[in-house]
């Protein structure tokens, strides 16, 4: 059904800014939007890809943090120099 209605510049472009975004005609958009107004609901959320997380090989074992390394050197060298005083 057509219908003629007044809405304000600034709601207009947000309408029009979602509907580019979510790649959908204006028309469906401003009829999905009245329609969770009406009925209270939030949005449904659009289902994503899930994530997938890159592997690589790596020459450290698991547990082993690369950016903590430097602390192990110095716990290392204590270690060394507490032997040397014991001699």
């Amino acid at each position: 059904m057509r219908t003629t209605i007044a809405i304000d510049d600034d709601v207009l472009e947000k309408l029009r800014e979602a509907a580019a975004k979510r790649k959908v005609s204006f028309t469906r958009l401003v009829n999905e939007t009245l329609r969770r107004a009406l009925a209270g609901q939030k949005p449904v959320a659009t289902k994503r890809a899930p994530y997938r997380v890159q592997t690589f090989r790596s020459p450290f074992q698991p547990g082993v943090d690369v950016l903590h390394l430097n602390r192990v050197l110095d716990e290392l060298e204590i270690q060394d120099a507490i032997a040397r005083m014991k001699r």
